[in-house]
């Protein structure tokens, strides 16, 4: 375990999947602000996988890394927070993109973070914006969306309705 996973906490129940060998995952953040709304970053149009997309913190977990570790990771690397505590699992989900990295398998997480929520630190240079999503916003999570593409979507409106007590 690392100094920054022994300092987040991880509520009774959550289970944190370990990859077993050739297995590709990624990991997501669904971070709630103070009113229940979730932070979401748009994709540049120049990116390969799903570009000038609404997505969720996240990103691959690397080779002998946890999926943990990688959230938290992620968490600062797109955002400049950090990860305080993993609150709940909303599911690990199969998919494949068109960027020729094959299946994944992912895992999305409700988390909480510490840092100035009003100012994420993005990499602008694989974001071009961001935004709080609430209930009324989901439709907005489709544009730039293949038909039938509802990944972030579905994972969003989820988490808003089994949103975690405290949040």
């Amino acid at each position: 375990m690392t100094d920054e996973q022994l300092s987040v906490v991880v509520d009774n129940g959550v289970e944190v999947p370990v990859p077993a060998e050739g297995e590709v995952w990624t990991v997501g953040a669904i971070i709630l602000d103070r009113d229940g709304r979730v932070f979401v970053q748009k994709r540049s149009a120049d990116r390969r996988l799903f570009p000038g997309c609404w997505d969720i913190v996240g990103g691959h977990v690397e080779p002998g890394e946890s999926l943990l570790d990688a959230l938290g990771r992620e968490i600062a690397e797109e955002t400049g927070w950090r990860l305080r505590r993993v609150r709940h699992l909303l599911g690990v989900i199969s998919w494949t993109g068109d960027d020729g990295r094959g299946r994944r398998r992912e895992a999305d997480y409700v988390v909480e973070v510490d840092g100035d929520l009003d100012r994420p630190a993005l990499e602008w240079s694989k974001h071009t914006a961001y935004d709080w999503f609430g209930p009324d916003d989901l439709p907005r999570l489709k544009e730039s969306r293949a038909a039938g593409d509802t990944i972030i979507h579905d994972v969003i409106a989820e988490a808003l309705r089994v949103r975690p007590d405290g949040l």
